[in-house]
């Protein structure tokens, strides 16, 4: 019987290139320290004292129009509890009232806490620009109700106009600032896709 000897040829190996050595990388960035001596940095429990009185801790984190909207908010329905115009709607308004006014407090102390994160880089949150003290800037509707209070005043105190119609037109001052809110989103919606284009 012959042997048969086939050469059964091994299947060629892929060659693997020779990996080049990785390059070093840079050591992370150290953690930054925390910011405990910055004069920005605020106290979650001072900003959430100063909230019984609603939006002043608002106000002490740098957040003005917040603080100023709090206080409107509390003030609006304190006047319409004591106008006695809401009839059966006043336990809610109490209860909205009062949930608003914790709500409040917490959105202060909550505030300083991730003020603090930020100032010590631990988070992506934005400080409010107007930390030191609200600048009088220019504005348009803000100088036109000023100028109308004014005015009002003024009415009453030189030539004894009587101002017992406020009673009665008062919350066409929320309309106006509804409409304000309305106008201002559809700007705000109108500029957004010229800044994403950029």
């Amino acid at each position: 019987m012959i042997e048969q000897t086939s050469n059964i040829e091994s299947p060629s190996q892929p060659q693997i290139p020779a990996q080049e050595a990785p390059a070093p990388q840079s050591p992370p960035p150290a953690p930054a320290a925390p910011v405990t001596d910055s004069p920005m940095r605020r106290s979650p429990f001072l900003a959430g004292v100063l909230s019984i009185m609603p939006g002043l801790g608002q106000v002490y984190l740098g957040y003005y129009q917040l603080g100023f909207a709090h206080a409107l908010v509390i003030c609006t329905i304190l006047t319409l509890l004591a106008a006695d115009q809401l009839g059966s709607l006043i336990p809610l308004a109490s209860v909205f009232m009062a949930f608003f006014w914790l709500y409040n407090i917490v959105d202060a102390a909550r505030r300083a806490v991730m003020v603090n994160e930020a100032l010590a880089g631990r988070s992506n949150i934005e400080v409010p620009d107007d930390f030191a003290a609200p600048g009088l800037r220019g504005s348009v509707i803000g100088g036109t109700i000023v100028v109308a209070i004014g005015l009002l005043l003024l009415s009453q105190t030189l030539f004894d106009v009587s101002l017992e119609w406020l009673e009665e037109w008062w919350p066409a001052v929320i309309v106006l600032f509804g409409a304000y809110l309305i106008f201002k989103a559809k700007g705000d919606q109108a500029s957004s896709p010229a800044e994403t284009d950029e």
